[in-house]
Order: structure tokens, then sequence, then C-alpha cells
């Protein structure tokens, strides 16, 4: 919907809030004018409206980065580590506007979203203000006669990032932190369904640009739909695109990179397995695979929702599941006791939905498999057993609070239905077995396993798949030097 569409029939246009872009420190509207509505998924309704933005506005916020870009790649790594120090204790002091921004667009908890995503934040900030004043490369030495070589580590231009709506706040500073501590700058753009808390981060990152008195474009912020996002990746001025979001968007945008050969980072889909032993701990197992599972509605590329359990325990793990989904609340943001709120917009509703409802008839849904309420998009935590390898809801990402289970015979068995999905992102096993264990984090093929935990991610570890799940790594200094290019120089002693 544009600004001069009919606008919901209990809101009009002049009571929403307006959202704007950001470019080169200074809130800006569409050059066109035009608009997209935000809606809030807890209610259902437009709150506020955000730019769609055209050609014209990414032009306007590329060149703002590519004036920008000189001088902050010639800044001394202190004082990119001094503007991240800074923009972290910001994000502190103003936690509770950026939670409710959060809150609004996503509908999540207020509680655990200050607790789960504020906190690493928070941390994550830091940890690329100090990744800044680390980078490095292989000792010199001289390797022909007469000649010394040595490694630098170069910022590799302006960035265009785009982020996703399940984790919208986060997932900017998984994007912008290590780009611009690496001395990169940057024009990003978060989804048209989520565009608040970026919008508030990067007020917050250039009011400390002003205070420091470094060059306003670094971060920029361009709010709008795909054809914007398009727009951006296909532009000529960025050397690298680095997106969060689904494998058609993933693919589309190497296409489109592929032209000028720029770099690119891809964050995309997973699958999670989730293999339980016939030795694990069955009641450790169902908690922590529970609030794995439903965190967030589901909506994360590592959530713990295809379960394969030895068949020798499978009929106790599947009613102990099902009684844990069953106490599990879903509900609005400031509602006690809600582990996830809603499903973020009305097609993710119906995507989930329609797994559900297409399931075969070998399949038995034992919790939850409908919708919660007629407002808002809710859906109940749901676990399905009986299900079979090549089944749709094995093989595709659902995004949803839907927990599937299977069961195997031995171990080889459990990695052949692990393994065997287009995703590679992340994965955990339960056992008290040790080599076990070791033998499986070996014979996974995802980015990451966990062992006897699931979802857990720190600051100095990398979180990155293979496969459809994408390339290149966010977090721990792997992601960080995503962001920099290698040259070698040689010179005559």
């Amino acid at each position: 919907m544009t600004s001069t569409d009919t606008p919901p029939e209990d809101r009009r246009v002049s009571d929403l809030r307006t959202l704007r872009n950001h470019i080169n420190g200074e809130f800006v509207d569409a050059k066109d004018g035009r608009t997209l509505p935000v809606v809030d998924p807890a209610t259902g309704e437009a709150y506020a409206t955000s730019p769609l933005s055209g050609p014209a506005d990414v032009d306007a916020a590329m060149a703002a980065a590519a004036a920008a870009f000189p001088a902050w790649r010639d800044a001394t790594p202190s004082v990119r580590q001094r503007l991240l120090l800074k923009v972290a204790d910001a994000v502190e002091a103003r936690a509770g506007e950026l939670v409710d921004a959060e809150c609004r667009d996503t509908g999540k908890p207020r509680a655990v979203t200050r607790t789960e995503e504020i906190v690493p934040m928070v941390d994550q900030l830091r940890f690329f203000a100090g990744a800044a004043r680390l980078l490095e490369g292989r000792a010199a030495g001289e390797y022909a006669q007469g000649l010394t070589s040595i490694i630098r580590r170069e910022p590799v231009g302006v960035c265009a990032q785009v982020a996703p709506w399940n984790y919208p706040m986060m997932t900017a500073v998984w994007k912008f932190a290590p780009a611009v501590a690496a001395g990169n700058t940057v024009v990003l753009k978060p989804s048209d369904t989520t565009p608040a808390s970026t919008v508030l981060l990067t007020e917050i990152v250039g009011d400390v640009l002003a205070e420091l008195g470094l060059p306003a474009g670094v971060l920029n912020v361009v709010c709008g739909d795909r054809e914007t996002g398009r727009a951006m990746t296909e532009h000529e001025i960025p050397a690298m695109v680095a997106i969060t979001g689904s494998v058609r968007a993933g693919v589309q945008v190497a296409r489109s990179a592929a032209k000028d050969v720029k770099r690119v980072h891809l964050e995309l889909g997973g699958k999670a397995p989730v293999v339980v032993f016939e030795d694990a701990d069955i009641d450790k197992a169902v908690e922590g695979i529970t609030v794995a599972g439903f965190f967030n509605a589901g909506q994360d590329c590592t959530a713990a929702t295809r379960v394969l359990v030895h068949e020798s325990i499978h009929d106790e793990f599947v009613a102990a599941l099902a009684k844990s989904a069953a106490g599990t609340k879903t509900g609005h943001p400031d509602d006690d006791g809600v582990l996830f709120g809603p499903l973020n917009n009305p097609d993710q509703l119906a995507q989930v939905s329609g797994f559900v409802d297409r399931l075969p008839a070998h399949a038995m849904v034992e919790a939850g498999g409908h919708r919660v309420g007629d407002r808002g998009y809710f859906y109940a935590p749901t676990v399905v057993s009986g299900l079979r390898q090549d089944d749709e809801i094995i093989q595709n990402e659902v995004f949803g609070p839907v927990i599937t289970v299977q069961k195997f015979s031995d171990e080889d068995q459990a990695v052949e239905y692990a393994n065997g999905v287009e995703f590679a992102l992340a994965s955990s096993v339960w056992t008290r077995d040790h080599a076990r264990a070791m033998r499986m984090s070996k014979r996974l093929d995802f980015g990451c396993v966990w062992l006897n935990t699931h979802m857990l991610l720190v600051a100095e570890m990398p979180h990155g798949g293979f496969k459809k799940s994408g390339y290149g790594k966010d977090l721990s200094v792997y992601g960080f030097e995503d962001y920099t290019r290698v040259k070698h120089v040689m010179s005559a002693l």
C-alpha cells in the first residue's frame, strides 16, 4: 500500500507514526513520497508508515557511503573501536526504546527481547569494537632473495546489507558492526515489515558519529520492499553485498552480484536436525528442544524443529514433548509467562498453516496444529509425529512454531536422515556417550553442531552454514575478516 491507498478502516494515515530513511546523518522521506504500512502482528493493524524507497533514494545513500569511505577507511582502529563502544553504551542506555520498537514490529515478548537480544547485541558491539584493533595477517618475511613480503588487510569498500524480519534489531548489529569495525561504510535495508528498530539503531549510531566528529555517511538506512533491495544489490557502488534471508533471495542476490563480480555474503535458510539417542536425558532434551523449537515462534533458521529420536525411546519422548508444547504459551508482548509472540505477517501465518493442513495421512498432530485467536497472527505450539524423510514438512523450512519428530534405528540412519535435506546451517546431538558425540559432530554436515544444548550463540564463535544455507560467517573473527580484503606488498631490500 502507498500513502495514496485506503488505510485500514480503524486508522487514519494522519494517526500513524512516520518512519524515515537515515542518509548521511539526516532523516529523509522517499524522494517520490511513497510509503508502506508497518503492521503490528499482535493486532494485524497498521501503526506506522515507512518509506518505499526507489532508485533515487538508493543512489543518495550509496553516494553518502562512498563519500564517507575514504576518511573512514583511513581512520585508525582505535577510532573505530571508540565508535562501537560508544554505540554499545548508547544501546544499553536506550534499551527500553529499542525493545518497544522491536516488539511493536514483531510482537515478541518484552522481557525475553530485553534479555535475549539487547544483552547479546551490546556484547556483540563490544566484541567487534575489540576486533577492530586485531586485524592480523602473516608475519612479514623474505620469500624471494632480496625481497620482503608483507600482508595488508583492508576494508572492501561500501557494503550493501539486507536484514530479515525475524531478528531485525540484532541482525542489523551482526551486519553493520563487523563491516564498520573493518573500515567499511554501509547502506543497510531492514525488512519492509520490521523497519522501526533499525531506524532507531541508525539514529543512535548517527548521534555517536556526530559526537565524535566522524563522517555521517558511515552507516545509512534505506527502507523499502524487495525492489528496493534489488536496487541496492544491483547498484554499481557497493563492493560487497550481505544478506540474511531466504534461499530464493540469496540466489537472486548472487546472480545480480555476479554481473560486476561483487563479493557476496549469504546467511540463508535452515532445517536443523536434533538427534536424540536412547541414552539422552529425556527431561533435559525435551526442555531444551521446547525452548529452541518454539522461541521466536520458530522463526529462526537454527530452530530445533526437526527432531530425530531413537526408536527405543520414541513414544516416551513424543508424549513428553507434546505435554511440554501444550504447556507453552504464546501471547501479546506484555502478557506474563509468554515464550513467543505472533508470526510476523499474514503470509507467514498462511505458510505455517499450509504445512500443517497438507500433512500426509500417516502424520499425527500430537499438540497444537491451529491458529490462536482471530486477531493478530498467533499459531499454537505444535508437535507432529509419524513423519517420513521425504515428507514436505521434513524437507522444507516451515519457519514457525512446529516441531516434527521422526524415529531412527541406529547411528548411520540418524546421520542419513539428518544430512538428507538441502540446508546445512545448524544441528544438535543429545547423548551421554562422548565418543558418539564426537563421531556425530564430524559426520553431521552443518555449520554448527551443539552437544546436549541447542541455539546458543556467542560473539566469539562463527554462525554460518553450508549447502543452501549459504556461505560466509556472522559473528566472531571469521565474520569480521569477511569484510576485509587481503593485499600482498613486496619490497626490495
